[in-house]
């Protein structure tokens, strides 16, 4: 059995490595070095994650639960726990630091030997545990792993709690450790990755059997997988003039789903893959009764209109998505449109490497064009002026704009490329993650008046800054953004507010440019909030390379 001190040794050599080379090496022999049941948990750990992105668990552990856990446990009050972090700067430190002047027993004895596995087990109690007393059932299980931690192990463990490890680990490093550790070529991990959203089952099942097993991995019902992405193209004649021949699809004002359907047994997953089965039931009722297939994954847009046939606000149809209780009231007050437009799997049978066109004929095979559940009309041609008629149409109807698909692509989870790309007639925008927020002034003093914004670099799981926005918010907005953003405090230092990197927003802006202002080495002229995206999750961000990929364009 692993110690999480190994664990921990590990953490701390990773974090003063400035290559990733280097860093793959160090996460490649931890993969080898743990037992097969310590290995999933380790590959999560090390990005800075519990459980698998799919999983419905979840630890629901704020700051301030942890800045409790952390007092009681150090014997400080939480108003000298805050002032720690905000002094050292990271929640791991302070952490560290509190538990240092701990004078108990348990820290006077050799390094404390709490296993990985006995940590893992600990959080799986903690996201089972709700309603009634269940803050200080919560607290009880991180003050037991803090006093059976020795300081520094104890600051990775706090880490963890809030899925923060801040070691630059992401799924690039993930992917090429266990290909070096296990002998498995990185295009299998890359793809076996792709179809099963959980690397830690990558990682077992290249230690078991090679590549071999990798390669045998494959989609599973109930178990979403990340949803096929669209870049903005500049113009429709670029899309055509690359394509030649295109498929185009409305693009909808509304939220993506997808449906797994086994049998009469329909799972609903947002975009962000939380599964939201039992807040939309009227879209399980008309997939059960429009959907011939036995079972099923099926990708498309959920939209409500109002009474003249308009698209609703996006904001409205996301209540439906978080909706918990009284279900049912708000469903006949937002009743939902079901547009279906991709099919990746159907009857046990793998679709994502088949052509958008066979993948689009066995959708209509199995969906009855009735009610509120249609597949999405396509048109195939290579004409501009049908393009531009399409596009119009989609507008005037009150939609975003359009989609234009390569016909021949296959199913690319996660991945945003040029096989699909989406037109909009609105300044370019880009979908960022607030990493920080500063106190406003005069009338907006006790809200957060600005936000820090930062691009996703997948390849280390960080967020990389590049300008902050406080246009575009209204007073209504910045006491909605307040409160939520309340509970995801990680520092406050005078007027500045580190935030705990959970919500993305959409942000127009006029021109990217180079500064050193910013660690990207880029920012944004003239930001403006367009959209608060709850239905995607950070690491759906764009990325670094895409804000290097629109700045080469703009000088072009």
């Amino acid at each position: 059995m692993t110690g999480f001190n190994e664990f921990a040794q590990v953490c701390r050599t990773i974090e003063n490595i400035p290559g990733s080379l280097e860093m793959t090496g160090h996460v490649a022999q931890l993969l080898q070095d743990v037992t097969c049941d310590e290995l999933p948990v380790v590959t999560h750990f090390i990005m800075g994650e519990v459980f698998p992105a799919w999983s419905s668990e979840d630890l629901g552990i704020g700051t301030s639960l942890l800045y409790a856990a952390l007092s009681k446990t150090a014997g400080i009050s939480i108003k000298e726990m805050e002032l720690l972090v905000r002094d050292t700067g990271d929640i791991g430190m302070a952490a560290t630091v509190a538990l240092s002047n701990k004078t108990f027993s348990s820290f006077l004895c050799e390094t404390p030997q709490l296993a990985i596995l006995e940590v893992f087990e600990r959080f799986k109690n903690i996201s089972k545990v709700s309603g009634k007393g269940s803050q200080a059932t919560k607290i009880k299980n991180l003050q037991y792993l803090f006093n059976s931690s020795s300081p520094e192990q104890a600051g990775y463990i706090a880490r963890l709690a809030i899925e923060d490890l801040r070691i630059g680990v992401g799924e690039g490093i993930v992917r090429d450790a266990i290909s070096k550790a296990f002998e498995v070529p990185v295009p299998d991990v890359e793809r076996a990755f792709m179809l099963t959203n959980d690397m830690g089952l990558v990682a077992v099942t290249a230690r078991r059997g090679g590549s071999g097993e990798v390669t045998k991995l494959g989609l599973e019902l109930k178990r979403p997988i990340k949803m096929m992405l669209a870049q903005v193209t500049p113009t429709i004649e670029s899309a055509i003039s690359e394509m030649e021949t295109v498929a185009i699809e409305w693009k909808f004002d509304g939220a993506r789903v997808q449906i797994h359907k086994d049998g009469d047994n329909i799972t609903l997953f947002s975009r962000r893959l939380e599964n939201v089965t039992r807040s939309l039931p009227d879209i399980v009722s008309a997939v059960k009764e429009h959907v011939s297939a036995d079972s099923a994954i099926l990708d498309g847009e959920a939209f409500a209109v109002d009474e003249s046939g308009r698209p609703r606000a996006f904001q409205e149809i996301l209540k439906r998505f978080r909706r918990k209780y009284d279900v049912e009231t708000t469903a006949r007050k937002i009743p939902l449109t079901l547009r279906l437009f991709d099919l990746v799997y159907l009857n046990g049978e793998d679709l994502i490497d088949k052509p958008l066109t066979d993948r689009r004929a066995a959708l209509l095979g199995c969906v009855e064009n009735a009610g509120t559940v249609k597949v999405d009309e396509q048109v195939l041609t290579g004409d501009i002026e049908e393009v531009n008629r399409i596009y119009n149409e989609a507008l005037e109807a009150g939609h975003e704009g359009i989609m234009i698909k390569n016909p021949n692509s296959p199913y690319s989870p996660g991945k945003r490329g040029k096989n699909w790309l989406k037109k909009k007639p609105v300044m370019e925008t880009l979908d960022l993650v607030v990493i920080g927020a500063e106190w406003g002034y005069g009338r907006r003093a006790n809200y957060m008046g600005s936000y820090t914004l930062a691009c996703h670099d997948p390849d280390t799981g960080r967020f990389l800054p590049l300008g902050k926005v406080g246009t575009g918010i209204n007073d209504e907005q910045l006491a909605e953004l307040t409160a939520t953003f309340s509970n995801l405090i990680v520092i406050e230092s005078g007027m500045g507010i580190e935030l705990k990197p959970e919500v993305v927003f959409e942000i127009a802006f006029e021109e990217i440019q180079k500064s050193t202002n910013y660690e990207s080495g880029f920012a944004l002229r003239f930001p403006r909030l367009v959209n608060i995206r709850d239905d995607k999750s950070p690491d759906e961000a764009d990325t670094i390379q895409r804000i290097e990929y629109i700045y080469s364009m703009q000088r072009k």
